[in-house]
């Protein structure tokens, strides 16, 4: 990419790109707690692991913290490595994909390779998405807290730059 074709993503592009991303995420979710309540159920019912004195299994899983905790840890993993994953293999989610934005170094120069440490950071410097608001007041960068914080830019792609072949 030279650097008279690039443009940086406005707000309303990263929000609906955002948008498409969360409703993936969820289902992600939706898919990853099945997996480890099915896999906590049949722990309980084989009795490797105790009930604990509950009859149900959904009444132990609701009471114990322990079990909450690791069932939304486990979710959150997933949603996490959802993101990650993404951003570190084509540096676009489908949501970015299909908004034909792309997630790039900061040195226009030279294209480093997205590391897992820094992509790690921008997901947690995006604030769960409102440091995207950023890019509202940023007129002239529209750089959003999780780029400016993990060096980081998001870029609005041609067609022709968004095609799979460049992927």
């Amino acid at each position: 990419m030279s650097e008279d074709t690039i443009q940086r993503a406005g707000f309303f592009r990263r929000l609906a790109a955002m948008v498409y991303d969360a409703l993936i995420a969820v289902a992600v979710g939706m898919l990853s707690a099945l997996v480890i309540i099915a896999i906590i159920t049949a722990l309980l019912e084989t009795e490797i692991l105790s009930k604990q004195g509950y009859a149900h299994v959904n009444e132990l899983i609701q009471s114990s913290f322990a079990y909450k905790l690791v069932i939304q840890a486990w979710v959150a993993l997933w949603i996490a490595g959802f993101f990650l994953w993404f951003w570190k293999h084509g540096g676009q989610t489908l949501g970015m994909r299909a908004w034909r934005l792309r997630l790039f170094t900061l040195n226009e120069g030279e294209q480093k390779p997205m590391t897992y440490s820094r992509l790690i950071l921008r997901l947690f410097a995006s604030l769960g998405g409102l440091g995207t608001l950023l890019v509202l007041v940023d007129f002239k960068g529209k750089q959003s807290l999780q780029d400016r914080v993990a060096g980081t830019q998001m870029l609005f792609l041609s067609k022709e730059q968004n095609h799979h072949k460049n992927w």
